[in-house]
């Protein structure tokens, strides 16, 4: 039975040990490769969220721009004319026709300035203020937001190159195991059970290759997309070498952390509810405006340029509005002005909170992924090493293949390992540049 076996096993010893090249050609080669500098300086100049927050400080400025005005005097000019005909009753009662001139025209001007509002101007000028360092506070956060996307991709395609060298070196030796066992069940040396096996692993390799190439792609796309780029690109793999691991003060992060880019927001905020409250107890102190109007009216249809004139009349006055009751109207209008000063109030104290907790979680992260790579780094050496050993031994028929099978395996979660501690490194870092809202250096 022994030689039938090995029939029908043969078709799929064959299969195992033609050449790979289609998956061995380099999948990125369609992409268009971009360094990270170039990528993050795009996709925040492209990407909608960075669209909306430049949107929001050019609104913001627009508004400070009109609270100055309301400093100002108002202007206004008018003009008309009017066509009178027909009949009309005189004094005695009789109807007559019209007699006199059937056009008249006026022109005028107006204006109006406001004296006194009780500080409401003044109010709204400091919530513009603070509503324009709340909007810029909210550029810097999502240009780092933006920027940490951008990492998270970048890493993600270092990741996945790491895991396609990684499942190209497990094809190689599973290759190389599957010939040798090959060689020895035709030699009567090992059971066909070994040749069946290693078919497997060239499987498992093979496998464990094309998931690392579809992540390449995936995190390509992903790239392509923060960057809003026509076509696809992908990680410059001359920026994304590994950086050598340098000492962090994580004292001085936790400081920047409480002063991050989302707690400047959230004082911005805050000041403009504060602003706000001011503006709305405003309306229980009188008002006082200055007007001027001057009005002419007559019968030159040119509006007084031509040879005619009209007749002009200026008026100046000042008035004084002190509203005695107007249904509760200013007590809801404080009252809520007070219910958003306390919201800001708690969501500041969140914000800082929230920054601190946030920054020292990272640090954590950091440092635990520092210690990983250290370890995996010496796991991956000694699970080469022994798999180095254990192949040796399994071609002098020293040890069987489940040996050699475990080492393959002790080495592949190492690498693994590795290349996810390596993964959390770098996200750790950028999420920390997010919360403090600088580079590291």
């Amino acid at each position: 039975m022994r030689p039938v076996f090995v029939l029908l096993a043969l078709p799929a010893v064959v299969a195992a040990q033609q050449p790979v090249t289609s998956l061995q050609q380099p999948v990125d080669s369609a992409l268009h490769p971009i360094s990270q500098q170039e990528a993050v300086r795009q996709a925040q100049l492209n990407a909608p969220a960075a669209v909306a927050a430049r949107g929001q400080m050019r609104t913001a400025n627009s508004a400070i721009r009109s609270a100055y005005g309301a400093f100002l005097p108002s202007l206004s000019f008018n003009m008309g004319q009017s066509r009178t005909g027909g009949q009309r009753f005189d004094n005695q009662g009789n109807i007559v026709n019209w007699v006199g001139q059937p056009w008249s025209y006026t022109t005028g001007v107006s204006s109006n300035i406001n004296l006194f509002d009780g500080g409401k101007r003044f109010a709204d000028l400091h919530a513009r203020r603070a509503d324009l360092g709340s909007a810029e506070a909210n550029e810097t956060a999502q240009r780092f937001n933006i920027a940490l996307q951008v990492k998270t991709q970048y890493a993600a395609i270092l990741a996945a190159r790491e895991s396609q060298a990684a499942a190209q070196s497990q094809l190689e030796q599973a290759e190389q195991q599957l010939r040798a066992a090959s060689a020895r069940v035709m030699a009567g040396a090992a059971t066909l059970s070994d040749s069946l096996r290693s078919v497997i692993q060239v499987g498992n390799a093979r496998l464990a290759l094309i998931d690392a190439q579809n992540s390449l792609r995936v995190a390509s796309a992903a790239l392509t997309r923060l960057v809003g780029s026509t076509v696809l690109v992908t990680a410059d793999p001359a920026d994304t070498v590994d950086r050598p691991i340098a000492p962090i003060d994580s004292a001085s992060l936790v400081e920047l952390a409480v002063e991050g880019p989302a707690v400047d927001q959230a004082v911005a905020q805050q000041g403009s509810a504060r602003a706000g409250l001011r503006s709305a107890k405003t309306a229980y102190l009188p008002s006082i405006d200055l007007r001027y109007n001057r009005n002419g009216s007559g019968y030159d249809k040119y509006y007084g340029l031509g040879n005619g004139a009209l007749a002009y009349a200026a008026t100046w006055s000042v008035g004084l509005t002190l509203p005695l009751f107007n249904n509760f109207s200013r007590e809801d209008a404080v009252v809520r002005a007070d219910v958003a000063e306390e919201n800001a109030d708690a969501s500041l104290r969140d914000a800082r909170l929230a920054a601190q907790e946030n920054i020292i979680q990272q640090l954590g992260a950091l440092r635990s992924a520092e210690e990983r790579i250290q370890i995996q780094q010496a796991s991956v050496a000694a699970a080469e090493e022994d798999l180095r050993v254990q192949q040796q031994r399994y071609s002098l028929g020293a040890s069987t293949l489940l040996d050699l099978l475990t080492s393959q395996s002790t080495l592949t979660q190492a690498r693994a390992a590795l290349i996810q501690a390596r993964l959390d490194y770098r996200l750790a870092r950028a999420q920390i540049e997010a919360i403090i809202g600088r580079d590291l250096q």
